[in-house]
């Protein structure tokens, strides 16, 4: 069996920037176990699978390790395979999804702008074992799917060094480090490494609770973030009250085919 394959950078404005994802179109879906086998095999923070369905795709997303329930990256990737590789014309994109319902996709000229649910944290009280995983003690904890670790400052995130193996032995999903932004309004990094993600370059699904929080404190709605990763990305956020808008570009780096 042959499938076609593509790899994305993206909320990236160039190659060898942002967050790689590979994307995999298909007419029928493969086992659940081969899916995992190939997210494997790209050893990439994330595989998309997506096959036709109703009035738009039905869309699957897996980490090295896991299937997850939400990702923004590489449902962006995926829209920008469909619009500049695959001929689909609409303005919008309709993906459906076991968990996060019908997220929604449209275009302005290089920006693809995603529909995500907000996921709002809350004040939790924190476990010693975070600032001590973290190597560094935050100034507030809070939680949705994600512990999040605000600090005072860009450079106090971008310090960090964690201990991986002592965040993957935490009791959420994945550790998000924010901070007041300095050429932007908010920073952060993502770190999941239970989940096969030591840290993740750019993360979509980690600003539905981040676009919340900022948007609350800075009592905005239109927002500039920056993801301080190695590779880094720019992400153009809005909050919606019940939903948030997380927008990016996105740029091929290869595609090919699979021989399954």
């Amino acid at each position: 069996m042959i499938v076609p394959i593509y790899q994305v950078d993206a909320f990236a404005e160039r190659i060898f920037d942002g967050n790689p994802a590979a994307v995999c179109p298909l007419e029928s879906w493969l086992s659940e176990r081969h899916m995992q086998f190939v997210a494997a095999e790209n050893n990439l923070s994330e595989t998309a699978f997506f096959v036709p369905e109703g009035d738009g795709f039905r869309l699957r997303w897996f980490t090295p390790e896991v299937e997850v329930d939400l990702c923004g990256h590489a449902t962006l990737a995926t829209a920008a395979v469909l619009w500049r590789e695959l001929g689909y014309d609409e303005p919008e994109i309709r993906f459906h999804t076991m968990k996060a319902g019908t997220l929604t996709v449209t275009r302005d000229g290089d920006w693809i702008a995603l529909d995500f649910p907000a996921r709002p944290p809350a004040p939790v009280a924190a476990p010693a074992e975070l600032a001590r995983a973290l190597g560094a003690e935050p100034t507030t904890v809070l939680a949705a799917r994600d512990y999040v670790a605000v600090f005072e400052s860009a450079e106090a995130v971008r310090a960090l060094a964690p201990d991986m193996a002592a965040l993957a032995a935490l009791d959420r999903f994945a550790v998000i480090a924010t901070a007041p932004g300095a050429d932007c309004d908010f920073v952060s990094r993502f770190f999941a490494p239970a989940k096969g993600i030591p840290e993740d370059p750019v993360t979509g699904s980690a600003h539905c609770t981040l676009i919340p929080y900022w948007g609350e404190r800075l009592g905005r709605t239109e927002m500039q973030a920056r993801q301080l990763s190695r590779r880094g990305g720019r992400i153009r956020c809005t909050h919606r009250g019940d939903r948030v808008t997380i927008a990016g570009q996105a740029v091929l780096y290869m595609k090919g085919e699979l021989f399954l």
